[in-house]
């Protein structure tokens, strides 16, 4: 594609009010010919990617609240303080907790204090009982030859059940015992744990990155209090547009690039969000990111996404020439040098789109010698 003559001339009269002067055209034919290197402009198969933004988020953040309703009486730690898994954080007001423990323990203690005597008296219910026992089986021998009345008899037996029922209710007061003394433990179980719910520990090692907690405060369960984020695992959270859904793939191997940073980095994709935002039009692609110096969440990054290819006519980059907003090459048309003004697009280190302004075919001047005017005479070396 070539331009009219009248802005390639309007462009020559800008580029000589800058400091360039053209050549008279008998002047330049009488010339010794600027020895050039040329380049034939053809049509190329360059890789098509797509840019997406958004934001760095850690891939594990740990809100931590309170499982009380207490005030706070210590914070340990402050934004920016890294933490070890186990750490403590917050302390709570525990003193009604610690009456609750205190008191179930002495619940304990008197279960175990009535334990002795229980035993005590299921052994002496089960001597009776064995006595009783005794006594009516010499009764009855005696019963069945007639040597006793039937009212010693019966007042025997009645002396055995009298002491069976006994036994009975003995070991049945025992048994309850193990059962309250059970229920006591789950009772001390149940207030320790309650307790140490006032000491809010790390549930994982990382940075603290929120805190909306302090001392005296009332803390509320649910209420955030602290924000962990564990080290080393970030991943970028991009806005993708919902045209582009069928290029990105789960696994898909991507180039991020971070504005704190220099040069990208390989990454790859994690999770494909599949609700679409319908104010942006747009869902979020999750791209796991490779460990880095520095990196924090909340950081701007880019991702570029492969496209497959498109078709471009591309130039050498030393035969690009710019001055201000002008983009010119220099064509090699039957001996001479003519300038071109064209409209670069995207570039590579070794070589510029060029939009507008050329055709494939044509051969280009690279690396374009300095003093190099339009219409200048050249020659191409060998």
């Amino acid at each position: 594609m070539r331009f009219p003559l009248f802005p390639i001339l309007a462009a020559v009269a800008i580029w000589s009010g800058c400091g360039g002067s053209e050549p008279h055209p008998k002047a330049a034919s009488q010339a010794a010919p600027i020895q050039v290197e040329t380049v034939m402009v053809s049509a190329q198969q360059w890789p098509e990617t797509y840019e997406a933004t958004g934001t760095v988020r850690a891939r594990r953040a740990v809100v931590i609240s309170s499982k009380l309703m207490a005030y706070v009486r210590q914070v340990a730690v402050q934004v920016g303080d890294r933490v070890q898994e186990g750490q403590l954080l917050v302390s709570l007001d525990s003193q009604d907790l610690d009456t609750k423990v205190r008191g179930a323990e002495a619940a304990e203690a008197e279960v175990l204090s009535a334990i002795p005597e229980a035993d005590s008296a299921v052994a002496y219910a089960k001597a009776s009982l064995d006595l009783a026992q005794t006594t009516f089986q010499r009764m009855q021998r005696l019963a069945s030859t007639k040597s006793i009345s039937n009212q010693e008899f019966d007042e025997s037996s009645a002396r055995l059940q009298s002491a069976q029922a006994a036994c009975d209710m003995a070991r049945s007061k025992r048994t309850q015992l193990d059962s309250r003394q059970a229920l006591v433990q789950q009772d001390i179980r149940g207030a320790r744990i309650m307790r140490d719910y006032a000491r809010i520990l790390a549930p994982v090692s990382g940075i603290v990155t929120a805190k909306s907690v302090e001392p005296g405060s009332l803390a509320a369960p649910g209420a955030p209090l602290l924000t962990i984020e564990s080290e080393g695992g970030y991943r970028l959270e991009a806005s993708v547009d919902e045209s582009r859904l069928p290029v990105v793939k789960l696994g898909q191997a991507v180039q991020v690039s971070l504005d704190s940073g220099d040069g990208r980095v390989a990454a790859h994709v994690s999770e494909i969000v599949p609700a679409v935002d319908a104010a942006s039009r747009s869902y979020i692609v999750k791209i796991d990111l490779p460990a880095m110096p520095d990196l924090r969440s909340g950081m701007f990054a880019r991702a570029w996404f492969s496209a497959g290819t498109r078709k471009v006519v591309a130039v050498p980059p030393a035969a690009l020439l710019e001055r201000g907003q002008l983009q010119s090459v220099f064509v090699e048309e039957g001996g001479f040098a003519r300038m071109r003004l064209v409209t670069a697009g995207a570039r590579t280190e070794t070589g510029v789109e060029v939009l507008s302004g050329l055709s494939a075919g044509e051969k280009v001047v690279s690396p374009a010698p300095a003093g190099l005017a339009d219409g200048a005479r050249v020659e191409v070396r060998q």
